[in-house]
């Protein structure tokens, strides 16, 4: 893709010289990237608050100084979106800026209205005015939704970059629920860096299996660092996107992963339209637990949506590490935290692994459900029969193992299966086996990313042994 980085940065100054006054929506991710880049440095603009949403605890907090910049040197404070209207009114705002993903159009126009209607213009920041120049080749994988399968993708697209002999460095999407001045850039080249950054549940999952492939990982706050940092050690820079959020680097290669199990979301959710719109590549995952109708309703609407990108199907394929300890038993099932939630499925791989390996009942964890896991399911409904490995920090983590320690304890349960990315044992203690449910991404018909990569890359520049890209090979 050609697309540059937008240099205007200073925004529309309000009448007599005075800073335009701004708000910026997020959830700990976007938003913050959005200022770094548009605001951070725009004398003519004044971001008054930032506020939160999606993610537990993270409102209550300030963007700090060091990050925020000369023009703010008491930081930016953090306040939760609740207080919006509030806000607006109170302090005069002029421009709300929206900076988070995985949320239907509904939702995003329902606080344009309450912005508008407190006297606040509405803004949506595109892509290109966003994204940051990379002096090396960027591969971009993105989704339309939350839970999609872009992890096991970008692992995919890892494996076919090494076997060239390219040296691939991941940025993952932010994710800073600690402290935000000290995680301005992390790289993460061992488990042990996942200890000394104090990593949640969540980061782990996003981390942990690149570390398993011998893949270094960078991710933060501020990704311009980040991306200057990568690319002294990358021949290519692999994005691994977050949510259905846009892409914070411009891409050679736009990947972007579609759900035949939520067909219709693809044109029904911001960002994840706005990606399959500037995709490259679309893929269809999940085609091995989907119906033949949905597969190709969503390719169908794909094609309405952006007819120059190549569409290619793909299965996720679950495994489970030990069958024996799930034939037959009562399991509970532990899925990722972000895909139960604002990503609104009912179930994931570890379910799909605990049938597959043929469980005798998939145990209802709710009514075990300790303190925080009992509020996420009041929130989350769509949760309930699962348990979604809540892990944004160290009181989640206690709650998680409480809950499960608590079905285990009466005798509800013979063993968990785990569907999280991670190994939960590093992290927490039960008193049963715990089964790991693990995904990877196969193309239905081999050969369509490698071809895709051949033709978005200078292989022959970065020094690939294109020899080893045929159009049938894949990882």
């Amino acid at each position: 893709m050609s697309a540059q980085p937008s240099t205007d940065r200073t925004g529309a100054d309000r009448p007599g010289g005075e800073r335009t006054r701004v708000v910026i929506l997020g959830a700990a991710g976007r938003d913050f990237h959005d200022f770094n880049v548009v605001f951070r440095d725009a004398p003519g603009a004044e971001v008054i608050a930032f506020t939160a949403t999606q993610i537990p605890d993270i409102d209550g907090r300030r963007y700090p100084p060091e990050l925020a910049g000369p023009l703010y040197p008491q930081g930016i404070p953090i306040v939760d979106e609740s207080e919006l209207t509030a806000l607006v009114e109170r302090e005069h705002v002029d421009v709300v800026v929206f900076a988070y993903s995985d949320v239907r159009h509904e939702h995003v126009m329902h606080l344009a209205e309450r912005c508008i209607a407190a006297g606040a213009d509405f803004r949506l920041h595109s892509a290109r005015r966003t994204m940051l120049a990379s002096t090396k080749s960027v591969v971009a994988v993105t989704a339309v939704r939350t839970g999609v399968g872009k992890s096991q993708t970008t692992r995919y697209l890892a494996r076919l970059l090494t076997g060239l002999g390219l040296r691939v460095v991941a940025v993952r999407h932010p994710m800073p629920y600690g402290d935000l001045a000290a995680q301005a850039c992390q790289r993460f080249g061992s488990y042990a860096d996942l200890d000394r950054y104090d990593c949640t549940i969540e980061e782990r999952e996003e981390y942990e299996p690149h570390l398993d492939a011998g893949v270094v990982v960078y991710a933060g706050v501020d990704y311009e660092r980040i991306l200057r940092e990568a690319e002294q050690e990358a021949d290519v820079v692999l994005w691994d996107g977050g949510n259905n959020d846009l892409p914070f680097y411009v891409p050679d290669l736009h990947v972007v992963l579609a759900d035949p199990l939520r067909p219709g979301d693809e044109a029904a959710y911001h960002p994840g339209e706005a990606n399959v719109r500037m995709a490259d590549v679309v893929i269809i995952a999940k085609c091995d637990s989907a119906r033949s109708a949905d597969i190709e309703a969503v390719e169908a609407s794909v094609r309405s949506l952006n007819p120059t990108a190549t569409v290619l199907r793909a299965d996720s394929p679950v495994t489970v590490d030990d069958p024996a300890a799930v034939d037959g038993r009562r399991v509970l099932v532990v899925e990722d935290g972000p895909t139960l939630t604002h990503g609104s499925m009912t179930y994931g791989a570890g379910v799909v692994g605990a049938r597959s390996a043929g469980a005798a009942q998939i145990v209802d964890p709710t009514p075990y459900a300790v303190g925080s896991l009992a509020a996420t399911y009041l929130k989350y409904p769509n949760a309930r029969g699962v348990l979604p490995a809540m892990g944004y920090g160290t009181e989640q983590v206690r709650d998680l193992e409480a809950t499960i320690r608590a079905a285990i304890d009466v005798g509800a349960c013979d063993a968990v299966v785990s569907g999280t990315p991670i190994d939960l044992t590093r992290v927490l203690t039960v008193p049963a086996p715990l089964v790991r449910a693990r995904y990877e991404l196969r193309e239905v018909v081999p050969g369509g990313l490698a071809a895709a990569v051949r033709a978005a890359l200078p292989l022959e520049t970065l020094g690939a042994d294109t020899g080893a890209l045929t159009a049938g090979s894949a990882p």
